[in-house]
């Protein structure tokens, strides 16, 4: 069964930056897509990034020129850094691993979440 594991996430003033983690469990790492959604009080879950597996990434509007997605398929790890942080940026992050590598592929297993406040 994949595990997918987030960290990083916490308290940040506004301008601030944040990089969470995602590692993940299981084989097949390397030939997945994997995304980061997000899901703030009383809103639906929004998509923020995706990184297919020949590293063709995407980024909501929302977060453009802010955060960037990265893997590290050696460490079965992928990363969202996050600069310029807002408070509209408050939410609980989700790591997503997708059915496959193709860009477009839907998530099929969803980490635990965590939250990113963002706050003075």
């Amino acid at each position: 069964q994949v595990q997918l594991v987030e960290s990083g996430g916490g308290l940040v003033q506004p301008g601030g930056s944040l990089r969470l983690s995602c590692a993940a469990s299981g084989s097949s790492f390397s030939v997945r897509t994997m995304g980061w959604y997000r899901q703030a009080p009383g809103k639906q879950r929004e998509l923020v990034a995706r990184i297919s597996s020949s590293g063709n990434t995407g980024v909501a509007d929302s977060v453009k020129g802010r955060f960037t997605i990265s893997r590290d398929n050696a460490r079965k790890t992928v990363y969202l850094q996050m600069n310029s942080l807002k408070p509209d940026d408050t939410a609980v992050y989700y790591c997503t691993r997708s059915t496959d590598g193709r860009f477009n592929s839907p998530p099929i297993d969803w980490g635990q979440g965590t939250q990113v406040t963002v706050a003075s």
